[in-house]
């Protein structure tokens, strides 16, 4: 056989090589393609069962409420049980991720959140309706357990979006998704109050929602293990020791104050919040399907209000128009003090001019959105994950500890007092005062110019579980980041 020349051997080699690194190219984009498809599709089919695990819904309240009459200190602290998760995680989240990949984490985690559900299901035709001490036991216990999956997961989540979606693709991308997992969100809050309002709260028609939405959750689960993720991000460098890292985090003033607000924000808000949808139910005689239908507007409104409010705060910066919104969102809530059973025409004017919802989710969506961006800029990138943990952890007790003080303070004030109507209206004037007394905290922020670092998930979870509580479903799924500019 006649050798081949050097030369030759060469080019050819080059050749091989191009065609392979060509090849090899090819195929990564088409994974990621696939990837982003898929992760579309999952997230469609998984906001039925992600919805109702938030602390307040149109599905967990008419339970509560409508099937089983549970005491009010019953119900807030079952609304402190993903905020008590959220706590949780954070000690948790550090051992998974040294012991398992993102993407494991997240499916697993997912998956026994689903499992939970469906025990759930299973549980409701023997936890007792005749015995409600006992039944709120059964209800927090397994929330409780069901809301520490969910967070882990969801933070599982992020880390492994993070992880293989380029930085550049994440904004369009993610805009876009959001738009469509709206679609399933407005699709679950009607069919889910009319289901139960049309079979009068029975207890089949609680399991076969649950059963519908975890149907639905075995196709998202499946579709994101078959997802052809590939990681992208380099090796993190080396961290600073954690006497540093507390050091620096000493230093920072302003977000030490912010963390103080947060934390006197996250009390108000989640004080009386879980009540408001009872009050609907209760003393307003609403239906689920009414309130699914307002939780409607108010997610169309939140999301529609979201790009505008990132101009405003991108143009005055994030305190003023955290200030302004938070001044709109809470004068409108005063309104709250003035319904009655024969005002339901007055309900949709405030839920369309402000309140939990429309208006309301949209001066809400403008001070959540400042929330974070200013949160991105006072995080001190030396100290990053201490920072956000320290922020995560502090704002999660005030937000836990919140609805168990409301619903102690409701359940003594009815029992003291026979006008139930009066006790929620002076209860709905204390969640506005506390909210813009706090702004005093906020004013002391000093907000400095951006930082360097670009992504933070983490910090956020909070917001996304208080999202229920506010009326902005959207959040759930929303993947906070500034994307870089070019």
């Amino acid at each position: 056989m006649r050798p081949i020349p050097l030369d030759s051997a060469i080019r050819l080699l080059n050749a091989t090589t191009a065609s392979t690194a060509t090849t090899t190219l090819r195929q990564r984009k088409a994974d990621l393609a696939r990837s982003l498809v898929l992760c579309t599709r999952e997230g469609l089919v998984a906001m039925p069962l992600v919805t109702m695990s938030l602390p307040v819904n149109v599905f967990i309240t008419a339970l509560v409420t409508k099937a089983w009459a549970l005491p009010k200190p019953a119900i807030g602290l079952l609304s402190a049980m993903p905020f008590v998760a959220n706590f949780v995680q954070i000690f948790v989240m550090p051992f998974i991720a040294k012991r398992c990949l993102p993407k494991v984490a997240t499916v697993t985690a997912a998956a026994l959140h689903l499992v939970s559900w469906v025990v759930l299901a299973a549980l409701l035709s023997v936890i007792p309706r005749d015995r409600p001490d006992l039944a709120a036991r059964w209800f927090i216990g397994w929330f409780f357990f069901s809301s520490c999956f969910s967070a882990v997961a969801g933070v599982a989540w992020n880390s492994w979006i993070q992880e293989w979606v380029p930085a550049r693709l994440r904004g369009k991308y993610f805009g876009r998704r959001n738009r469509f997992l709206q679609i399933s969100v407005l699709t679950f809050l009607l069919v889910t109050g009319w289901v139960l309002a049309h079979w009068d709260y029975a207890i089949p028609a609680f399991q076969g929602v649950i059963l519908a939405s975890a149907f639905l959750r075995v196709f998202s689960l499946r579709w994101q293990w078959s997802s052809p993720t590939r990681a992208h991000r380099p090796v993190p460098a080396a961290h600073p020791s954690l006497r540093a890292q507390m050091g620096v985090v000493r230093r920072s003033h302003s977000l030490l104050w912010f963390i103080a607000f947060g934390a006197v924000w996250s009390f108000a808000a989640n004080c009386f919040g879980p009540f408001y949808h009872v009050f609907m139910f209760e003393q307003l005689k609403l239906s689920a399907f009414d309130v699914g239908l307002l939780s409607t507007v108010s997610a169309l409104g939140g999301a529609l209000a979201l790009p505008a409010w990132g101009a405003l705060l991108d143009r005055y910066g994030n305190r003023p128009v955290m200030a302004v919104s938070l001044l709109v969102w809470q004068l409108v809530n005063f309104l709250w003090c003035f319904l009655t059973p024969h005002s339901h025409t007055m309900v949709y004017i405030i839920w369309a001019l402000g309140g939990m919802t429309s208006m309301g989710a949209i001066a809400s969506a403008g001070f959540v959105l400042g929330q974070f961006t200013i949160l991105l800029r006072l995080i001190p990138v030396e100290a990053k994950s201490l920072a956000i943990g320290l922020n995560l952890a502090i704002t999660s007790l005030a937000a836990a500890i919140a609805p168990i003080v409301g619903g102690m303070i409701l359940e003594a004030a009815l029992a003291r007092w026979s006008d139930a109507l009066a006790v929620y209206h002076v209860c709905f004037v204390l969640q506005p005062v506390l909210a813009l007394a706090g702004c005093a905290l906020l004013l002391k922020v000093h907000e400095p110019q951006a930082s360097s670092m670009t992504e933070v998930f983490g910090a956020m979870r909070n917001i996304r579980t208080l999202s229920g509580v506010l009326g902005l479903d959207f959040l759930v799924n929303y993947v906070f980041y500034r994307p870089t500019k070019r």
